[in-house]
This record gives structure tokens, C-alpha cells and sequence, in this order.
């Protein structure tokens, strides 16, 4: 079998190393110190949204440019109701970004309204995050694996981003529960954590 799987993911595992290394709080503390507190308030986060995108191009070009077998299609009519559940899917991420800011997200509102963006963020527990507190990576899991044409590459980037985003989540509980404290903690007994309506209790 000639397929790009094991590039693709040793891609992934090298992206995921460069981007855990500029999110950590080390790297921050570096760059604040060399940078300065005001440019790195006002751009860093811009520039750490730029490089994943930037970073990520080369994944996806070994995905369609390595040699690859086809593994199963989804076929008619199923493949128009995974396609509509895919087209939620994206909505679904863009919606839940926009609620807790789009431009905050991506770092532009710091780069060109720096003052407001200091500004404490609110906890935000309507729509989506009533049913779950990550239904970014939710749906990002759904629009990953109900992709028409399952191919080994396809697979082997599916694998990857699944598991950088389960660390990723996790990462973010901890960031989420530091910034909130007890009122996330307390969303978080009453809320599921990725899959709606699936709750473990804390021992």
C-alpha cells in the first residue's frame, strides 16, 4: 500500500509541537520580555493565529499531493445527509467563535483596538455551549469524519487533528477554570464536555 499516512502524521505531530511550543506560557513570557509587554498584548495572538494557518497549508498539500488509496465512499443518499450535517458543522464552529468573539479570537481586535480587547471576557454559556462547553471541536469532529471519500491521507489527517484537539480542549479547561474559577466550575458539572448529553461524574 503506498500511501502518505505516516508523513501526514509525523506533519502533524511536528505541527502540533511548534504550536504547543508558541502557546505555552514559557514561550509567552520569553517574547513579552523581548518584545515588550504592549506589542505583545497587542500582537501576538494575531501572529500565533497566522503561523497555524500558515503552518498548516504544507499538511494539507501532502494530503492531496502523497500517493493514497481510497478506503470507502459514502454513498447516495446517505452522502447528501453527511454533506448537510458537514455544512452544520461549519456553521456551527463560525457561530460558536463568534460568541465568545471573532476578532478577539483571531487576535485582530487586540492589533487595531488594543484597549478594548484587555477588556475582561464574560463567560458565554447560551446556544451552543448550553448543550456543550467545546462545540468549536465538536463540530470540527463532525465535519472531519463525515468526509464523502475516506482515504488513508484523509484518515491519517482526521487522526491527527482529533487527537490535538482533545489536548487541546483539555488545555483549555485548565486556561477556562483559572479565568472563571467557580462559575466554570460550575458550568462544567452541569455541561458536557465535547458529546451532548454525555456527562462523567467527578469522584
Amino acid at each position: 500500500m503506498q500511501t502518505g499516512f505516516w508523513w501526514i502524521l509525523f506533519a502533524l505531530l511536528l505541527y502540533g509541537v511548534i504550536h504547543s511550543i508558541l502557546a505555552a506560557h514559557r514561550t509567552k513570557d520569553w517574547v513579552k520580555a523581548w518584545w515588550g509587554e504592549r506589542h505583545y498584548n497587542r500582537y501576538y495572538r494575531l501572529f500565533f493565529s497566522m503561523q497555524a494557518v500558515v503552518l498548516f497549508i504544507p499538511v494539507l498539500l501532502l494530503v492531496g499531493l502523497l500517493p493514497d488509496e481510497t478506503i470507502y465512499r459514502i454513498p447516495a443518499p446517505w452522502v447528501y445527509l453527511t454533506i448537510g450535517l458537514q455544512i452544520m458543522a461549519v456553521f456551527g464552529i463560525l457561530h460558536s467563535i463568534m460568541l465568545t468573539g471573532m476578532l478577539r479570537f483571531t487576535g485582530i481586535q487586540q492589533a487595531i483596538e488594543p484597549a478594548r480587547a484587555q477588556k475582561p471576557m464574560k463567560l458565554v454559556i447560551r446556544s451552543l455551549y448550553r448543550w456543550i462547553r467545546h462545540p468549536i471541536y465538536t463540530c470540527m469532529f463532525v465535519f472531519i469524519w463525515l468526509v464523502p471519500v475516506m482515504t488513508w491521507n484523509v484518515l491519517a489527517l482526521s487522526i491527527g487533528i482529533s487527537v490535538y484537539n482533545i489536548l487541546g480542549a483539555l488545555l483549555e479547561e485548565h486556561k477556562l477554570k483559572s479565568e472563571f474559577g467557580q462559575s466554570y466550575e460550575d458550568y462544567s458539572l452541569q455541561t458536557p464536555f465535547l458529546i451532548p448529553g454525555l456527562k462523567f461524574r467527578k469522584q
